[in-house]
């Protein structure tokens, strides 16, 4: 599956309608999680179902798509499905119980309640909401797509507008032409000094985008908090206008930070995969390291699984081999000689006294990384994007959040 995004720009009264259409997905949503909650054992389709008899008692239900209220219904399935997989995968720490939407930004569409203009400029939808027409906008052309390729669409709210995506049922592998083979191999260890050192001996800065906009973020959060009245919440009265534009300044500053630091491990990425034709990583469980709350900042800012995914994604869609090997000792062993020499996160420089190999630190990881990923090719393979993330024609958009507008320039 593929997935483009193009922003529009509603009127006012369309405004009122897209946000009515997600208001109804949401109430769809926690009607049917809490059916679930009350009966348990019910099924897949007691569930949808009940969703049936939602749009025969309630007006503002039927006028939704009824598509649409059928994917409100999947994600339930999806967080319900995930807790049980949890519980019988023994994870440690909470399970996952699914939870009531409060503030849900999207509703999405399968293949009707829509349609698209003769020139693919233009998407109309058709239900009873009344959203309309919307212009598209963005680099993207539709017209080399056929219409059934398209298997979801969904309306986005973020903080600096709204946004379409369309679900293509489109390998990204046909989109480009095949690269030259590099004939060369690299393996890279992530790390807080530097982003990556890799076993060429390269390093490569982290920026840090947002420890660099911590301040002003900081100060639009005060601002934000102190136009927040208490007293209005308690009586379940609307806070300020002043309070919600300082909350839409405070939320655009995270999205561009956000999009700064996606469009930088894109590019980083994109160099790496281009520039080899095999690279070998750590295969790390980052929800267990930022659990460290003397780190978990800077962790969060290095965006490692971020990183992670835009090179399983452009492995697969060049034709690279991107394989993942456990971390265990990378830092410890000599690369040289393989002996085993222990030493503490502020040891920066290996040295080792049997062969008297002296490397920094994270490029001697970088070069076991390799020499792991080298033997792992050809027994276990990797785990490429479009083998083991890409999502199954028809499956929930919403769930392909991570894959979600591969290469577009809106993220």
């Amino acid at each position: 599956m593929f997935v483009l995004e193009f922003k529009v720009k509603p009127k006012p009264i369309q405004i009122q309608a897209i946000d009515e259409a997600i208001r109804t997905s949401q109430f769809v949503r926690n009607k049917v999680l809490r059916y679930w909650m009350d009966n348990r054992g019910v099924g897949k389709t007691e569930l949808f179902r009940y969703n049936t008899r939602l749009r025969k008692e309630f007006k503002f239900v039927d006028d939704l798509n009824s598509h649409a209220c059928q994917t409100a219904v999947e994600r339930v399935l999806r967080a319900i499905n995930k807790f049980f997989d949890n519980c019988k995968r023994q994870i440690p720490g909470k399970k996952g119980y699914p939870k009531f939407k409060k503030n849900t930004r999207s509703v999405e569409y399968k293949v009707s309640g829509w349609k698209l203009s003769e020139s693919r400029k233009h998407i109309i939808f058709t239900d009873q909401k009344n959203i309309g027409r919307l212009k598209l906008i963005g680099t993207r052309d539709l017209l080399f797509l056929q219409i059934e390729q398209i298997k979801r669409v969904r309306i986005l709210k973020r903080s600096d507008g709204y946004y379409i995506q369309f679900s293509v049922k489109l390998d990204p592998r046909d989109t480009v032409k095949p690269l030259i083979p590099s004939q060369k191999a690299v393996g890279i260890d992530v790390g807080l000094k530097h982003f990556y050192a890799d076993s060429q001996g390269n390093l490569e800065p982290i920026p840090q985008f947002y420890r660099k906009g911590e301040k002003q973020l900081n100060r639009a959060n005060r601002q934000k908090s102190h136009k927040y009245d208490s007293n209005k919440k308690k009586a379940k009265l609307p806070q300020s206008k002043n309070y919600h534009k300082a909350r839409l300044r405070y939320a655009l500053k995270h999205l561009r930070v956000s999009r700064q630091r996606e469009e930088w491990l894109k590019t980083v990425a994109l160099r790496l995969i281009q520039s080899n034709d095999l690279v070998a990583y750590e295969d790390l469980n980052v929800s267990d390291i930022v659990r460290n709350r003397h780190l978990a900042k800077s962790i969060s800012d290095a965006a490692w699984s971020t990183f992670r995914r835009w090179l399983e994604y452009f492995g697969y869609k060049y034709g690279k081999v991107t394989v993942a090997v456990p971390a265990h000792y990378t830092s410890q062993k000599c690369s040289s000689c393989g002996q085993k020499v222990p030493k503490t996160l502020s040891t920066r420089t290996h040295i080792c006294f049997s062969c008297g190999y002296v490397e920094d630190r994270d490029i001697n990881a970088a070069i076991n990384i390799l020499r792991l990923g080298l033997s792992t090719v050809g027994q276990t393979g990797s785990q490429a994007w479009g083998e083991g993330t890409a999502t199954l024609v028809g499956a929930i958009l919403s769930g392909q959040v991570s894959s979600a507008n591969q290469e577009s320039s809106f993220l």
